[in-house]
């Protein structure tokens, strides 16, 4: 099989993060202000307390945009990049807030994900060229 399923499988992968992502993130992005003030304060983990409405808002847009980035491969790899960010802080914030690994493994492993994305790029079948 080898390289000939290569460009199927990153279809896969990215469909079907990608769609998670939309369904994890649009309740983040409609949620408003309050939502968005909450998110952001997980900044706070990486050490910038500042603006948190500001970065609750940009986890949610990357988290719904990236996902739509994922599946049509449009800007691909700014998004992934961003998605990777995402998950760093989600990490951290699990880490830091006392919840242990167990409850921070699935941004890890997403962002593991999203890097190994970032590093091979959308594969042949996508839309975007970016």
């Amino acid at each position: 099989m080898g390289e000939k399923y290569t460009n199927i499988g990153l279809l896969v992968i990215r469909t079907g993060i990608g769609a998670m992502f939309i369904y994890h993130g649009l309740p983040k992005i409609m949620g408003g202000m309050n939502t968005w003030g909450e998110l952001g304060k997980a900044m706070g983990s990486v050490g910038i307390p500042v603006m948190p409405h500001f970065w609750g808002f940009m986890a949610a847009f990357s988290e719904v945009f990236g996902g739509i980035s994922l599946i049509t491969g449009i800007l691909f790899r700014p998004f992934c990049g961003l998605l990777v960010i995402d998950m760093i802080v989600a990490s951290a914030m699990h880490l830091r807030g006392g919840q242990g690994l167990m409850v921070a493994s699935h941004a890890i492993e997403v962002g593991i994900v999203f890097l190994g994305l970032l590093i091979s790029g959308p594969g042949k079948y996508r839309i975007g060229k970016f």
